[in-house]
């Protein structure tokens, strides 16, 4: 850390680095803030949506509102790239899920480095999908941890961190909200203490660091032999991507919303055993899942009970032959 620090009355002057919705957030706290925001990276714009039509990032989009300049490299490996950063001699850079790997080179070029938003209680889920993994693994709790940035992947040390419950009915998205406002209000603390001359770095205990993999959409099927609370965390976890899935009369049936049934069952797993107005109830390897949100194919999601009105569901078997491993 510099011994000097910025003088409290003196705005910092920011880079900020971001690219998906979970960093638009933090760049309009900084927009709102003192600070001046003096340049933005985010990743080049990428095809998106049915017409495969190139769309700027949430990020880009919100500094195009204010006027802001925007960098897009490719990498920042680049000594263009690089050249170009450090001559806008920032006090520091601030990185919000942007998406690209920052050399040494430019960890060193802000006065007081960089900082990064980690959606995640460090040193538990480093990695690229730490909201869903909290979820899927039953975490009481998760939250934000703002990090001096090195060039370890989500190693640094520890500026300040802020705790949430994960509630029964979070699902990656309204964890993901949450997370993202919090990290808004971290940023701004570790900002205040930086100026201040407060920052108390704390070391990450590598010990107990656990690694949040890459979500894939085959990991995304349900399997209805897990326990009813195993395929309750999925599917929360999975939604709003790569949503869980099972298939019913072999078509595909995507899962968006369950709540925990009764705690046992002597019914086969995959077995839809009744349909009130709470939705489907499904036997699972231990206990049964009341599917509450659902999605046929080709339709927009809609209440399970809506979706059993003109179904004779009781009886039914979800799931494929290989489901049941």
């Amino acid at each position: 850390m510099p011994i000097n620090a910025p003088s409290p009355s003196q705005p910092l002057k920011i880079i900020f680095a971001g690219t998906p919705e979970f960093s638009v957030a933090p760049l309009q706290a900084l927009l709102d803030s003192p600070h001046q925001v003096i340049g933005v990276y985010t990743q080049p714009d990428r095809p998106a949506g049915r017409g495969r039509k190139l769309t700027a990032s949430p990020v880009k989009q919100l500094a195009q509102q204010h006027d802001l300049p925007v960098y897009q490299p490719e990498s920042l490996k680049d000594s263009d790239a690089q050249a170009e950063l450090k001559a806008l001699n920032a006090d520091v850079m601030v990185v919000v899920a942007y998406g690209l790997i920052l050399p040494k080179a430019v960890l060193e070029m802000p006065t007081y480095g960089c900082y990064n938003i980690h959606a995640s209680l460090l040193p538990r889920w480093r990695g690229a999908a730490p909201i869903q993994r909290a979820i899927q693994m039953g975490d009481a709790e998760t939250g934000v941890t703002i990090m001096q940035m090195d060039e370890g992947l989500d190693t640094g040390d520890m500026l300040t961190t802020l705790t949430t419950a994960i509630q029964a009915d979070d699902t990656a998205q309204t964890l993901h909200d949450r997370l993202s406002q919090m990290g808004s209000t971290a940023l701004m603390k570790t900002l205040a203490d930086l100026q201040a001359d407060n920052l108390s770095p704390i070391a990450q205990n590598a010990d107990s660091a656990t690694y949040a993999q890459k979500l894939t959409k085959a990991e995304a099927q349900v399997h209805w032999q897990s326990p009813a609370s195993t395929l309750v965390r999925q599917i929360q976890a999975f939604n709003p991507w790569p949503v869980a899935f099972t298939q019913l009369q072999g078509q595909p049936l995507r899962l968006w919303q369950a709540t925990q049934g009764q705690k046992s069952t002597q019914e086969p797993p995959g077995l839809v055993v009744s349909v009130d107005k709470q939705g489907m109830e499904v036997a699972t390897g231990e206990g049964t899942l009341w599917i509450t949100q659902l999605q046929p194919a080709g339709k927009k999601p809609m209440s399970a009970y809506d979706f059993a009105q003109a179904r004779q569901l009781v009886g039914q078997t979800l799931g494929l032959d290989n489901d049941n491993h």
